[in-house]
């Protein structure tokens, strides 16, 4: 049974090791979806997207780049959607069908953003050349299953709102969501509270080797 215990809390660090590291996602220069209608900008075409979550502040910190500057002369928006727990998958039509969320961040090349009819607060997103990131409160994406670390995220650029599927440029990733990890604090704190398991274990065995 000791034995047993100190393999499954190795194999947890390695679990956590491994999740930390898929904290990010890279996604080509050019991919624009077959359906795609709209303007090929660069400042519409994803490349990069990375998620991590702050346990200390309650927070998401979402940053993601393009493969140019972002120009709020030129159409477009960015849509980030969020699976808390159950959400729908409504792009099956155009191809990826595993992009899932039951909320929707808009955010306006101007800076400004909101969830559904609710503004985020001046300043929870920079932009500066092709990179935005952003700030959000778990408060606005309360669960609806899934604990916080699981929370899957897509972000889609879109030219505009009129035009339906078609007016989506670009997934990342591009048929998935991208899961929130706790960031690098949060996991020093887990790998400490594992290594204090493992030690325990260690004495245990030696006690019942000697009793």
């Amino acid at each position: 049974m000791v034995m047993k215990n100190l393999l499954l809390a190795v194999a947890a660090v390695g679990l956590a090791s491994s999740a930390q590291a898929q904290s990010s996602i890279s996604d080509p220069t050019g991919d624009f979806l077959l359906s795609y209608t709209g303007p090929h900008q660069a400042d519409l075409d994803v490349t990069s997207l990375s998620v991590s979550y702050n346990a200390t502040a309650m927070d998401f910190l979402i940053q993601s780049t393009f493969a140019g500057a972002i120009d709020p002369t030129l159409p477009g928006f960015y849509v980030i959607g969020v699976n808390t727990g159950t959400g729908g998958a409504p792009f099956g039509a155009i191809g990826a069908p595993n992009v899932k969320f039951n909320k929707a961040i808009v955010i306006q090349k101007n800076g400004s953003a909101a969830i559904g009819g609710t503004p985020l607060a001046a300043g929870s997103v920079t932009i500066g050349g092709n990179a935005l990131s952003l700030v959000i409160p778990l408060s606005l994406l309360p669960t609806t299953g899934f604990t916080p670390d699981r929370y899957g995220f897509n972000i889609w650029p879109r030219s505009g709102t009129v035009g339906g599927l078609a007016t989506i440029s670009d997934f990342a990733p591009n048929n998935s969501t991208l899961a929130a990890v706790p960031e690098p604090a949060a996991w020093s704190m887990m790998l400490g509270g594992f290594g204090l398991i493992g030690g325990t274990l260690r004495r245990r065995r030696v006690s019942l080797n000697f009793a």
